[in-house]
């Protein structure tokens, strides 16, 4: 995952926390923390998706916020654009599909393309697309960090079945830190899965 300071991330050395919060923050506390003689592994994650951050931590601290600030996207430069209406950024592709589903499509307001648009947007923005993403990054998490811990199949098995007094139970043996982000990842994908219903 190439890094953005707009999101958030949280570091481990091993199964202790280094640090949670802004890119730049955590990426100085784990070079200090590699510095000092982290015995590992040290794994960054996205907080959003618990995806892996990579951070080359060669060098200086400044050296890895340099690197850091190159790796960052940049939104300010112009893309090139291909057909459809280049000042929205549309870009013209071929999707089938059904009769009937032209046929909506034709006698909605609009147009079969702005129509298609709104329904992408809304699904986007929508509860069954958030809970979807958070299920995923719990899921993630608990297998690179909870994959060889007591109870690992067991717990995850009662996130799925929506059991959430097993799955606390499940993890309460489990290293403090690494217990305490997947609760917090836990509590975020089931309020978003309440959200949808």
């Amino acid at each position: 995952m190439s890094p953005s300071d707009s999101h958030t991330c949280t570091a481990f050395d091993g199964h202790r926390l280094i640090a949670s919060g802004p890119l730049a923050e955590v990426a100085l506390a784990t070079k200090h923390a590699l510095d000092a003689g982290a015995t590992g592994p040290v794994l960054v994650f996205d907080d959003q998706s618990s995806l892996p951050v990579e951070i080359d931590f060669r060098g200086t601290p400044d050296d890895v916020l340099a690197r850091l600030a190159l790796a960052a996207p940049e939104t300010d430069k112009p893309t090139a654009r291909g057909p459809g209406r280049p000042k929205l950024g549309v870009v013209a592709r071929e999707i089938t599909l059904l009769p009937r589903h032209w046929d909506w499509l034709a006698s909605q307001p609009g147009g079969a393309s702005a129509t298609l648009r709104r329904l992408v947007e809304d699904a986007r923005r929508g509860h069954r697309e958030r809970a979807r993403r958070s299920s995923e990054a719990l899921d993630r998490f608990l297998q690179a960090m909870g994959g060889n811990l007591p109870h690992y199949e067991e717990a995850s098995r009662a996130y799925w079945r929506g059991e959430r007094e097993r799955f606390e139970e499940l993890l309460r043996d489990w290293p403090a830190d690494v217990r305490d982000h997947a609760r917090r990842l836990a509590a975020a994908s089931w309020d978003d899965a309440v959200a949808t219903t």
